[in-house]
């Protein structure tokens, strides 16, 4: 294994932590209705928990309320059920076709909460990349002992994760302030 092989690993583990945070705030309520927030909603579908978004169309209507369409119209309850045990703070209203979920405007307490969470997401992001740099720093540091490779190229190696680190936590940051705009935006 080489420095660059190291980086490269590095780069790659970084990226799905970006990623994985990008995931996680979709789910974050904001004022506007965001299918994604179901995306944690898992239903039981004939004995077997199976996404929402797998059962049924979602769709968006007037900004404000989602519409969620089962293909299977018996289980309209189930799904209920299920959107009330994820706790994503909203009460689902069904006519026995459809199952809608009006988003309410958030309050100034609530957005500020939401804010929090956004935060500590953001957080936790930032400690799973700063593991990858020390795993990353630590295997650079075992090359010097066993390919016997000069202080200067460690120390080249070693920067150059940092350098990598620094990149993906100010990504980190950009998202998380982004987000957290999106959340206090009225």
């Amino acid at each position: 294994m080489t420095i660059e092989d190291i980086k490269k690993q590095a780069q790659e583990k970084m990226d799905k932590c970006v990623n994985q945070l990008k995931k996680e705030l979709a789910t974050v309520r904001t004022g506007r209705a965001n299918p994604l927030i179901l995306d944690k909603v898992l239903v039981d579908y004939y004995g077997a928990p199976t996404g929402l978004r797998q059962l049924a169309q979602v769709s968006v209507s007037e900004g404000t309320t989602l519409v969620i369409s089962p293909f299977d119209k018996s289980i309209i309850k189930e799904i209920e059920k299920a959107i009330v045990k994820a706790e994503i703070g909203i009460t689902p209203n069904s006519d026995g076709v459809v199952v809608r979920l009006a988003f309410p405007p958030l309050t100034q307490d609530r957005r500020k909460e939401l804010a929090k969470q956004v935060k500590a997401m953001g957080e936790e992001a930032k400690v799973a990349i700063r593991n990858v740099r020390r795993d990353a720093q630590d295997a650079v540091k075992k090359l010097e002992k066993s390919d016997n490779l000069p202080e200067d190229a460690i120390k080249d190696g070693q920067d150059q994760v940092q350098k990598i680190t620094d990149k993906f936590i100010k990504t980190v940051d950009e998202t998380v302030v982004a987000k957290e705009n999106e959340v206090m935006e009225i």
